[in-house]
């Protein structure tokens, strides 16, 4: 039967069934589970690690902190970039600010804020770096795409401000601000993770990262792994599913 015929969910399974049988090989060429455990010892572990209230209070842990950072993220640099379009000097003083912090390594960051943030903290404030100069370069760039034609015909009708903003701020500002958001929160996950590890937050998945690599569980450091990814893609999904939601709410 041709791959083209084959039934959908056959064909999203061969991809991922073709991967394990890589990875299956890797290990045997290795033979050594303290570099590279096989399958099925991961998987296993991860079934494990489901009946474990340890396991879900890390996950909440760690999403609640990292979440709660991307909002603020989000929050503060539209907030930012609606003051820097109003008031253009308050950008040029933003904007060397913003640029070192999408320059700045993760690392250095979080070392730097552990000398006055506590650690159960620390990925709420990294997350919330991540995120910002992202969101304020790409709203404003949209405040700045916006119609003026537009604007000057809302200024001839006298439009309420508020009218201004749905009717011509807000579709100039979304096809910016939804890359963000997407790419954000990305960055937001993988960064509050990093900062789990660095600054050994007990209790989180970043900790429960450093606690395999310590002690050499290879299996348990491999299944863990496997959560922060599944959990970035889910977050990621459920991310894009609002936002069409939103999208199609409101008309835009």
């Amino acid at each position: 039967m041709p791959v083209f015929s084959l039934p959908p969910w056959v064909r999203r399974l061969w991809v991922p069934c073709l991967w394990l049988l890589l990875w299956q090989g890797a290990a045997l060429l290795v033979g050594e589970e303290l570099l590279l455990p096989a399958p099925l010892p991961v998987l296993g572990r991860m079934a494990g690690l489901l009946g474990q209230g340890v396991f879900w209070a890390s996950c909440l842990h760690s999403l609640g902190r990292i979440l709660l950072g991307y909002l603020l993220g989000v929050a503060a640099g539209c907030a930012l970039a609606v003051v820097s379009a109003c008031f253009p000097p308050a950008g040029s003083f933003l904007a060397p600010a913003m640029a070192a912090v999408k320059a700045t390594p993760v690392a250095s960051f979080v070392i730097l804020a552990l000398v006055w943030i506590r650690g159960g903290q620390l990925s709420v404030f990294i997350s919330f770096l991540m995120v910002l100069p992202l969101v304020w370069q790409n709203v404003g760039q949209g405040i700045g795409a916006a119609d003026p034609s537009l604007l000057e015909m809302a200024a001839v009708y006298r439009l309420s401000r508020r009218a201004v903003v749905r009717a011509v701020y807000l579709p100039a500002v979304l096809p910016h601000l939804l890359p963000a958001l997407r790419v954000g929160l990305g960055f937001a996950w993988k960064a509050g993770i990093a900062g789990e590890v660095i600054a050994i937050t007990s209790g989180s998945m970043g900790y429960a990262l450093y606690t395999a690599k310590t002690q050499l569980e290879m299996p348990d450091l491999f299944a863990w792994t496997g959560y922060i990814i599944l959990l970035s893609m889910a977050l990621e999904r459920g991310l894009l599913a609002l936002l069409r939601r939103g999208q199609k709410k409101e008309g835009v």
